[in-house]
């Protein structure tokens, strides 16, 4: 059996998150007495094989330092960049190259122990270099017709078959994921996860099948889902 490996999280948190239509970027709205944020970090920190988290705050950020959480030992704060990418970039370059970095949407706080469980155990058992947490796609996919914003037209049907929505965390090598990340941000590919650019960079990545509880919250009626799920997972993580 291998050994267990150091296992750091890492949360892009400099977002703005403007389809909330709040005051406030998304991940410092209230569900339970805690902003969301706070539940996210807390489901990371709380598993046994997160050995620390680090955090990616805008430095304009007027509310993280307000936080509980921002004076935590086991949390280390960095300054995040334009784009998620660039955050997440600037967090695994800190890491030590032979640890693996767990990267996790600070908007989905409904994340189980089951599923980093699930995670971990097949990216460092199998011979692959990382994984990611996914649905499989079960509703029909269509394609819209470039252009139109307000009422778009159907292009076509896209067929559904070996298709997944990709969750988070995701799980790399950080000296890997660091010259990945790099690589493809030189290159001006388009990286909206990471497992985008260890695909670029020509690495297997495992699809691990998750929880579909684990939503991200970027709509206003995402928060009620997602307090009902906390609500749940309270009683099992």
């Amino acid at each position: 059996m291998k050994p267990q490996p150091t296992i750091i999280a890492v949360v892009p948190a400099a977002g703005i998150g403007s389809r909330m239509q709040a005051d406030r970027p998304k991940q410092y709205l209230l569900i339970n007495g805690k902003t969301i944020l706070e539940h996210t970090l807390q489901a990371l920190h709380s598993h046994p094989a997160i050995a620390h988290v680090v955090v990616a705050i805008s430095p304009e950020d007027p509310f993280f330092a307000e936080l509980p959480v921002a004076s935590a030992s086991w949390l280390t704060r960095i300054a995040g960049g334009q784009e998620r990418a660039d955050s997440v970039l600037r967090a695994v370059a800190t890491l030590p190259a032979d640890c693996w970095a767990l990267v996790h949407d600070a908007a989905r706080p409904c994340l189980s122990h089951a599923d980093i469980d699930k995670l971990v155990g097949v990216c460092t058992q199998q011979e692959v270099a990382g994984g990611i947490l996914a649905t499989p796609v079960r509703d029909t996919m269509k394609r819209a017709r470039p252009g139109a914003s307000q009422s778009p037209e159907i292009a076509h049907t896209e067929c559904r078959e070996n298709l997944w929505h990709a969750l988070t965390p995701q799980l790399f090598r950080a000296d890997q994921l660091t010259q990945a990340l790099a690589q493809g941000l030189a290159q001006g590919l388009p990286i909206t996860d990471e497992a985008s650019a260890m695909e670029a960079a020509g690495y297997c990545v495992a699809l691990v099948d998750g929880n579909p509880a684990n939503i991200k919250i970027t709509r206003p009626a995402d928060m009620p889902l997602a307090q009902f799920y906390l609500s749940a997972l309270q009683e099992h993580n």
